[in-house]
Order: C-alpha cells, then structure tokens, then sequence
C-alpha cells in the first residue's frame, strides 16, 4: 500500500528550513523533504546580514527562500510566520526524514491531543555511544527532545504559546518547555537521520560531556548568547562558507557551521 502524501492529509503541512547559507547542501535536504512529502510547502531561511545566496530560479521547485535576522530562533519563526500551513515542521539541514514521514505525522495529529510531535534520532554513522543515544531518543523529556528530530507543531498551538523565543541556542529546549506547560509532545515510531560530525571531531565522549555542561549551565540559567558563543568555537560541524570576515563573528573561526547543527545532548553538537 502506497504511504499517503499530503494532498490526502488534513491538516496541510510547512516545512521550516533555518541555515546558515542556502548553499548546495540545504538545496539536496530541501530536495529530499520535497521527495519525502511531496505536497508540503518548503520554505528555507538564511540569514539576512549575508549576499543572498541566489534568486527565486535558483531554487528547487516548490521551495521558497526567505531572508530574516541572524539567529535559530528568529529565522524559525520568520518562516513561521510565512508558512500557510496548519501544521509547522522544523528541520535542521543536515537532518534526513524517513520515507514514512508522512503516515507517521498524519497517525500521530489524528489524535487532538497531539501539540507538537517529533521523530526519535538517528545517526550517519555507527558507534555504540550513539546507539545508545538514539534509543534514549525514542522517550520524551528535557534531555531527550530537541530540535534535530524535526519537530512539528500545530500552527494554533505554536502562536498560542509565542513560538520560538529568539535565541542563537536552546531555542529548540523551550519550545518543548512551553508546550509541555499546557499540551502533550508525542515521539514518533520512526527516526530521522542526522549528522554525527562533532562527535567524529571531537570525541564521543568528551562531545557528550560538552553537551551536558552547556544544558546545565543553560537549565541553571545562564544567557543562551553567552552559551552559543561557546559553542561556535566546538569544531567538526558540517559547514558551510560565511563571506563575513572572521574577525566580525565573535566567538567563532573562519569556517561557520551551520546554523542547523543540532545543540542537544541526543543529537550533533
């Protein structure tokens, strides 16, 4: 039996793509989204203090690119505020979605109860620190739901809740927290597929440990500015080319990563 697409799903769907630059490697993710859910509305954002990073013929077909102040958060919410959708799903850019995509998101929002869902983890490559990352995955809680599990959110309760606040880090974090305040989050039965980069740079272990120490300094209150600076100085991110010069991005090297790559412990740091 063929997986259903979204011209026979209610509600309709908008898949939210913040970056860091909209260079070949969000085109190929925005390509595989619009593969894997083929009626979905696909909007990507890169920040609006770089030179744009092609025209509207540029882009694959059905994908639109805004432009919007640097920051996950507030490139979330820009797209957010575009979307036609009813439901909104945001996907980091080195984040693959499961062929089954589509019946799953459609199972889990055919429950009213359902706020805001997401996948369990996966990982691209194998080690078994991170298997027993992604099976910690499959449980919701502060320390097991993030944003690179592509979550997605009813467009009703996103607004009622003030979406995402407008933070550079743990923006993901919070707007778990405010959903869990007055809704239910439910993890899906299949896994997207993201980038184990940081832990292959730094070390399984001391990436995990690195981790850690940021929520906790972040659940204890510290500014998520201060921790997003530490954390563009980590190395082994996918990257892609920023044209500012580096002296400009305090805290960070000459290479950017992505503004996608995921913070939580569970996933790429």
């Amino acid at each position: 039996m063929a997986s259903p697409t979204w011209k026979s799903l209610v509600p309709t769907l908008s898949i939210i793509i913040p970056t860091r630059r909209f260079d070949p490697g969000v085109r190929e993710c925005a390509t595989r989204a619009a593969a894997c859910l083929p009626d979905a509305e696909i909007i990507c954002v890169e920040p609006d203090d770089l030179p744009p990073a092609g025209s509207p013929a540029d882009l694959p077909a059905r994908v639109r690119l805004l432009r919007a102040t640097r920051g996950r958060g507030t490139q979330c919410n820009r797209g957010a505020q575009a979307a036609a959708g009813d439901l909104l799903m945001f996907l980091h850019d080195d984040t693959e979605l499961p062929a089954d995509a589509a019946s799953l998101i459609q199972s889990a929002f055919s429950d009213p109860r359902t706020d805001l869902a997401c996948f369990r983890l996966r990982f691209d490559q194998r080690h078994w620190l991170l298997g027993v990352y992604s099976w910690c995955s499959r449980f919701e809680s502060l320390l097991t739901t993030f944003g690179d599990q592509a979550m997605t959110i009813r467009r009703d309760r996103f607004a009622a809740i003030g979406g995402f606040p407008d933070w550079p880090l743990f923006e993901d974090v919070e707007l778990a927290r405010r959903v869990r305040r007055v809704g239910r989050i439910t993890k899906l039965r299949g896994a997207v597929t993201t980038s184990a980069s940081r832990f292959l740079a730094n070390g399984m272990l001391r990436q995990q440990l690195a981790n850690g120490l940021l929520m906790a300094r972040f659940l204890l209150g510290a500014a998520p500015e201060r921790l997003a600076a530490r954390y563009e100085r980590q190395a082994g991110a996918r990257r892609s080319e920023d044209p500012r010069p580096a002296e400009t991005r305090p805290g960070e090297r000459p290479l950017r990563e992505r503004q996608s790559d995921p913070v939580a412990p569970g996933g790429d740091t």
